[in-house]
């Protein structure tokens, strides 16, 4: 403990030898008490002022302020406490020991105050962007690196805290010196055994900038199709079509090639395909389609495309493409072409449906069943 406070502590404990009429633990209480509760008013003083100050002030510091009552009540708690600690008879190694754990708690609830802070000013920014928008691409893009970049933040911050409230305990300190000095092997175990989540948080830095996915993105991995539901600092939520979810590391996303169905724009064209017969009238099964297409509401007023795209031994393959605004609704349009084509073409245009032809080759009589006429003889 520094001089100056060690003396200050002996003179107050002198001071209060004067007072030795009262019990040490009642001096002790009642100099808490009043320090505690003077610290509480001058706590609810400040905040009204700044309350006040504020309140014309952007959503941002009203905010912070909001948030931040119980941390600096706490924090004023902690002061108060220690200032009684000082001026209290305590013995000098029994006050420096409470004021030393006390600062180690001062410096825990600054760093909770900063990532408070940071999650306030994450909040404002992120109500910019709509994500209930159907274009919502921008949004996302927004989200993701808020989101990522918020969780580093406040990981660095809370090793941060930890540190430096780890630097006020002189054991601790010396303990952790004395391994830096002797690293070797220590070092080498300490950095294999945090590879992995120093990877991953790499990893969420570098989707954090170069966003090969984003929040809510249509993605195919692993096979699966799905949407990016929440990124943290170490994985990658996806909820599956069917509600499942999938849980990928970070790093899958940085090293394994997968689909990004919305990486620069939610609109997708989707595909149906058909196999008609050789004679199907293709004029016919394109306004039909487009009919079709016309009167759903999935269909973005875009792409709108009937082909004949292969031709095989026995059918013609015909090729439809229809865009529409997100993933979602393209799926839903191509199953609505599916179901709707065919009952045309079995309703109205039967002579579209695939059917199987013969050819008839010139056969002898025999061959076709007729018996042969037994050759006239001559009388004897």
């Amino acid at each position: 403990m520094p001089e100056p406070i060690l003396n200050l502590t002996r003179e107050v404990f002198a001071l209060w030898r004067r007072f030795d009429w009262l019990p040490e633990w009642a001096v002790i209480g009642l100099v808490i008490l009043v320090t505690v509760a003077v610290g509480l008013i001058a706590n609810s003083i400040v905040f009204r002022i700044l309350t006040f100050v504020v309140r014309k002030r952007d959503l941002f510091w009203r905010g912070v302020v909001a948030r931040a009552r119980m941390k600096v009540r706490l924090a004023v708690l902690i002061i108060a406490f220690a200032l009684a600690i000082t001026i209290s008879p305590l013995d000098p190694e029994t006050s420096e020991f409470i004021r030393r754990t006390l600062l180690f708690a001062f410096i825990l609830v600054t760093g909770w105050m900063a990532v408070g802070a940071m999650d306030m000013w994450a909040v404002v920014y992120l109500r910019r962007f709509n994500m209930a928008s159907e274009d919502n691409l921008i949004a996302r893009k927004h989200v993701t690196q808020t989101r990522i970049l918020q969780r580093v933040a406040a990981l660095l911050i809370a090793l941060i805290t930890v540190a430096l409230a780890l630097l006020t305990i002189p054991d601790v300190r010396q303990w952790g010196l004395s391994l830096l000095a002797s690293a070797g092997v220590v070092g080498i175990v300490a950095g294999l055994a945090l590879q992995p989540f120093l990877t991953n948080l790499i990893a969420g830095v570098q989707i954090a900038t170069a966003q090969p996915i984003r929040i809510d993105d249509a993605v195919i991995v692993e096979g699966e199709f799905g949407n990016i539901e929440e990124i943290t600092s170490t994985y990658v939520v996806v909820r599956l079509w069917d509600w499942r979810r999938m849980i990928l590391p970070l790093t899958y996303f940085i090293t394994t090639p997968f689909q990004n169905w919305t990486r620069d724009s939610s609109r997708l064209i989707g595909s149906a395909f058909f196999f008609v017969d050789y004679a199907a009238p293709i004029d016919r099964l394109r306004e039909a389609f487009e009919a079709i297409v016309k009167a759903s509401p999935h269909w973005d007023g875009d792409v709108m495309v009937l082909q004949v795209t292969d031709i095989t031994e026995r059918t013609l393959q015909v090729r439809t493409l229809m865009s529409a605004r997100n993933g979602g609704a393209a799926f839903d349009l191509r199953c609505e072409v599916r179901e709707k084509l065919m009952a045309f073409m079995r309703d109205e245009c039967p002579q579209a449906l695939p059917r199987e032809r013969f050819a008839a080759e010139d056969v002898s009589p025999s061959a076709q069943g007729h018996p042969a006429q037994p050759e006239a003889r001559a009388p004897d």
